[in-house]
Order: structure tokens, then C-alpha cells, then sequence
């Protein structure tokens, strides 16, 4: 007994160790809004919009001035939860297969998963949907989400509508209900109270699919807004049901003594894609701009036992892809050992160190949306002073905060500093571009894959929401394919469907529209129109075949060996009048 006695009180002091040490370790939540702009929110002097939480929060908060995104999401996200460069990443777009986040690509949540956090994502990922892009595939242990980039969209649950969904728990459809941005919120909050009662160190990372349209809100929020008509009404009404759940977060961890220490993030993805003509903060361009509207955006950091518990501004220019080595900084967990930054940690800016040695940054930010990036398209060079916008026009940001006034001939000697940033920064990344991010066909943790249209390559206009299904959008410019990989070989079974399973409707068949919710009409209210299939083609890894489709056939199921390798899936349903639609939901399996 007294051998055993002292190596039971080591135990028992080592896990007292541990557990303080992971008391002592901050938690983080990340809130990150959708297509909300710098000047959609009453602390920046919105004349009409009414933020009441979070302009508490920035008063409480080190701000960052010169924060610079991705004018588009998916983009965003990928910076922000990385590190590195967009067009790095491989995600350049929000559809047509490149929002899918490269599988090299090592992410804020894996990061902390490693160093013994729990990490959850609760609402819009839009970085892909099949293994291994989803979330749970990238180090987040806990994830409720919807599909593809907002409620909606070809990947989501049928028929969603922002009111009463189903979204995906840990990779199963769930029923909820509810406004989305609640449902988002209320799971973040079970995840924090479960982490914090078993005593583990949690980031909780709340991307809502909010104020992206289509425009719906609940009719509380976007009452003091109607003026404004029904989108703008709608999307101000968003926020402030956003700024609402801020406040009852910010409340939670009060009451649960989590505040103290707890890093408490608040920023946006891109510029507003709604707000600016209320107001804009004196930017020119909104969201998509290569201008400052379109992707400086807000960033609030408050953390009391960091000393981060009041108003403080940060004037140097950061970006998203600060964020991942600033918390890494600021957490004290390891760093990635084979992963180089393309950001670094601003922590002496926020410590409110070193302002006065701080380098003359130059970062870069785009705006590409095509199948493969055209140098300069639609960029900004930029440092705290300047912004080189296209390669050809230059802003004293400093003096012409409105972009109005291009000085470049007046400054050859910027412009020739920036584009050779610039054309060693396109340089470096133009090898990277033709590394086309494949859906895996195969693998255990992805058998059976879904594969939406969504993600088709096309040359015309991908069908990414629902409306689009309803619409039976097709012909060769609008039909495209998928880039997949089969990693193991032998008999797969690929089932071929106009509607989802979930619908459960023959491929001839049309659909009634959908119900209305408040707001703008939602994707589903379009009636479904009829496609009169006869047969149905299918074509991968070199082999073609051709199935007929039957009357009130719900789904044509093709079995073919498959080979390993990366290769294109193209699907058709073929009418007898020469009409065609692609298969917008393929569901793969490989066969025991």
C-alpha cells in the first residue's frame, strides 16, 4: 500500500496539472457574418441600422482599422482558417469546384484539435462537402452546418428556406427549428457549455450563413426596417438578429464565468452586398469590389485576462490571413511544423508594441470567380498608404479614402514596387493553379458520396441553388462535370437523379412550389418543371454508358468497375426532343 500510495498522488497531480493547464489555456469564439460590410453596423456610423450588442463589443475590443478579406466568401474563409494566400488554397471561387479547400491545407480547426482543444463549427463552412473537405474532415469535432455557401443552395438539405430546416449534425441531416442564425448560435452554445463543464479549452467557431440573401429575417428583426423595402428591410433585419445573438452569447459566457478569459472575435467574410447605398463608411465598391468596400470589413478582438478589454485602434494594415498565426500566438499552442504563413501574428499591434517598427506591409487581395485565375483580374496591392488596384490604378489611401482620385502617374516609383509584389507574389502561386481539388470516390470516411451540381465545371452559369433544379437549368454551357478521384479500385455504384433523395421524386417529374417564408421569395417557391427524360448517359474513367429512363423513375443506377485514379464524371438526361439537363445529385458507392 505505501509503494502504491505515492505514484496514485503522482497521478493524481498530473491530472490536476493537466486540467489546470488546460483551465489556464483561453478559449476563443469566432463570429464571422456573410456579405456584411464595414459600414453595416451602427458603431460606424450607419444612420439607420441599430447594432446595440456588438457596438458594445467594439468598446470593448482592440479594432482592427485596415482589415482586409477576400471580396467574395469562400475565398475568405480559406485565408482566414489557414494562413495563406486564396489562390493558394485552391479556392478562388464559390462554385464550380473551386470552393473546395485543398487537402494539403491545414486549418485553425485542426490546429487547435492537435493542442487538445475542442473545436466546433457551427453554421456556414462553403469550403466543400464531401470527404475531405468538410469540416469534420478538418478538425472540427462538433459541426452543425448547412450546405454549399447559404441555406438553400444545390448541397443544402432540400427545400431549406432559413425557417425550419434540416441541417447536417456531425455529417447527419438533423431536423430543426427556427430561424437559421439561432439554430447556429444555440448549438454553439450547447458545444461551449459541455467543453466548459468537462473542463477543456474550446474554440467555437460561429459562421453565419447571415445577411446573405435571398432576404428573409424574422419579422421582429426586420420590422424597424420595412422602409427600406423588402431586401434591404430583410438583410439590416438579419444583422440584427446577428447583433441580438451576440448579445445573448456575450451573456452566456457571463454567466458561466467564461468571458475572462476568452479570446471573443467579431468580424465579416467580404464587403456589404446590401447596404451600401444606406451607407458605406466613404468606400467606394461593395462586395466583389476590388475597391476597399468590397473587402475591408470590420474586426473586433476582445479577451480581459489578455488585457484586451477595452477600446483600442489598430491603424497598420492586416488581413485574413493573419488570423491563424495571431492565435496561435496568443493561445501558445504549437504551430504546424511543415506549414509556412503567408500572414504573421499581429499580436504587438494588438498589445499596442512596436507600432513604430512595424514593416510597411503589402498584401494582396482578388476577386477571381472563373475557372482558373487571370493575373491582375480584379486586385488590390496594398499597403497602410497605398492601394495598386488592377495593376493599373494607384490610391493615397491615407488622403483619398474613397478611391476616387487615381495619382498613379504621379507615383511611378509605387506602382513599380507594388507590381513587382505583385508579379513575384503570381509568380510563386501560378504553379499551384492547375492542382484541381478532386471529390474522393472510395474512401471509408466518404462511401457514399454526394455530388451536387454545385460543384460541376462548366463554361456558362453552374446551377448552385435550388431555384436552379426547380428551373431545370441545362444545355452544354450551363452542364457541366465533376473533377473526382476513385483512391480504391473495383465495383461502384453511381445512382443518377434529377431531384435529391430526400424529395423523392421521379426524374420526369415536376414540383409544386414550395412555401413562403418572411421576407424575399425563398429558392423553393419556384414550381419544379418537369423534364421529360428518356435515357440517361454517364461517362468516367474512359468508360461510356447508357441507360434508359423509365416512367416515374426516380433514379437510373449505373455499376462499372472503376480504376484508381483522378478522372471527370460527366452525367446526362437526355429528352427525345434533344433537350438535356445533367444529373444535378450523383450518389457514388463503392461496393463491398
Amino acid at each position: 500500500m505505501s509503494r502504491i500510495a505515492p505514484r496514485f498522488a503522482l497521478a493524481i497531480l498530473f491530472v490536476l496539472g493537466s486540467y489546470a493547464a488546460a483551465a489556464s489555456k483561453p478559449n476563443v469564439v469566432i463570429v464571422i457574418t456573410d456579405d456584411q460590410g464595414y459600414g453595416d453596423l451602427s458603431c460606424h456610423g450607419n444612420p439607420v441600422l441599430k447594432t446595440p450588442h456588438i457596438d458594445a463589443l467594439a468598446a470593448q475590443s482592440v479594432r482592427l482599422l485596415d482589415y482586409h478579406v477576400s471580396p467574395t466568401c469562400s475565398p475568405t474563409r480559406s485565408a482566414f482558417l489557414t494562413g495563406h494566400w486564396t489562390n493558394r488554397t485552391g479556392v478562388w471561387h464559390t462554385i464550380m469546384g473551386r470552393s473546395m479547400l485543398r487537402a494539403n491545407e491545414i486549418t485553425l480547426g485542426q490546429i487547435f484539435k492537435d493542442a487538445g482543444y475542442a473545436t466546433g463549427m457551427f453554421g456556414k463552412w462553403h469550403l466543400g462537402d464531401n470527404y475531405p473537405y468538410r469540416p469534420e474532415d478538418r478538425g472540427f469535432t462538433e459541426v452543425m452546418r448547412h450546405g454549399g455557401g447559404g441555406v438553400g443552395q444545390t448541397p443544402d438539405y432540400w427545400d431549406n428556406a432559413y425557417f425550419d430546416g434540416s441541417y447536417f449534425h456531425n455529417g447527419k441531416a438533423e431536423a430543426v427549428k427556427g430561424f437559421c442564425t439561432d439554430v447556429w448560435f444555440d448549438y454553439a452554445k450547447r458545444f461551449i457549455l459541455e467543453q466548459h463543464q468537462a473542463g477543456k479549452p474550446f474554440l467555437a467557431y460561429i459562421a453565419t450563413n447571415a445577411p446573405h440573401g435571398p432576404m428573409h429575417s424574422p419579422p421582429k428583426s426586420s420590422g424597424p426596417y420595412t422602409e427600406q423595402g423588402v431586401n434591404v428591410g430583410n438583410f439590416f433585419g438579419m444583422i440584427a438578429n446577428i447583433d441580438d445573438n451576440v448579445g445573448k452569447l456575450r451573456s452566456f459566457l457571463d454567466e458561466h464565468d467564461l468571458t475572462e478569459n476568452t479570446i471573443f472575435i467579431f468580424t465579416t467574410d467580404n464587403g456589404t452586398s446590401s447596404g451600401s447605398n444606406v451607407h458605406n463608411a466613404g468606400m467606394r465598391g461593395k462586395k466583389g469590389s476590388e475597391y476597399d468596400g468590397g473587402h475591408r470589413v470590420p474586426f473586433f478582438l476582445h479577451w480581459p485576462a489578455g488585457g484586451f478589454q477595452s477600446a483600442r485602434d489598430v491603424a497598420p494594415i492586416t488581413a485574413h490571413v493573419d488570423v491563424v498565426p495571431t492565435l496561435i500566438d496568443l493561445c501558445d499552442v504549437p504551430a504546424p511544423k511543415t506549414v509556412k504563413f503567408d500572414g504573421r501574428s499581429i499580436r504587438p499591434l494588438l498589445e499596442g508594441k512596436d507600432v513604430q517598427q512595424w514593416p510597411d506591409r503589402i498584401l494582396v487581395t482578388d476577386s477571381q470567380r472563373v475557372k482558373d485565375p487571370i493575373k491582375w483580374r480584379k486586385s488590390s496591392v496594398m499597403t497602410s498608404q497605398w492601394r495598386l488596384v488592377n495593376g493599373k490604378q494607384l490610391y493615397d489611401i491615407k488622403r483619398d479614402p474613397g478611391q476616387k482620385q487615381d495619382v498613379a502617374a504621379a507615383h511611378p516609383d509605387v506602382v513599380n514596387r507594388l507590381t513587382a509584389f505583385y508579379d513575384a507574389w503570381w509568380d510563386e502561386l501560378l504553379p499551384t493553379f492547375a492542382q484541381d481539388c478532386t471529390i474522393i470516390l472510395g474512401h471509408p470516411q466518404g462511401n457514399p458520396a454526394t455530388l451536387t451540381c454545385h460543384d460541376w465545371i462548366t463554361t456558362g452559369s453552374t446551377p448552385w441553388n435550388q431555384r436552379s433544379v426547380r428551373n431545370a437549368q441545362g444545355g452544354k454551357a450551363n452542364t457541366g462535370f465533376w473533377y473526382v478521384e476513385v483512391v480504391t479500385p473495383g465495383d461502384y455504384e453511381i445512382r443518377l437523379r434529377r431531384w435529391p433523395s430526400e424529395a423523392d421524386r421521379p426524374i420526369d417529374a415536376g414540383l409544386p412550389k414550395g412555401a413562403d417564408v418572411p421576407g424575399a421569395q425563398p429558392f423553393r417557391a419556384a414550381v419544379g418543371k418537369p423534364f421529360p427524360a428518356t435515357r440517361a448517359s454517364l461517362t468516367i474513367s474512359g468508360q461510356q454508358q447508357e441507360q434508359p429512363v423509365s416512367p416515374a423513375a426516380k433514379e437510373v443506377v449505373f455499376r462499372l468497375k472503376l480504376p484508381v485514379g483522378k478522372t471527370r464524371l460527366s452525367t446526362r438526361f437526355h429528352a427525345a426532343n434533344g433537350a438535356e439537363i445533367g444529373a444535378y445529385y450523383a450518389y457514388i458507392r463503392k461496393l463491398p
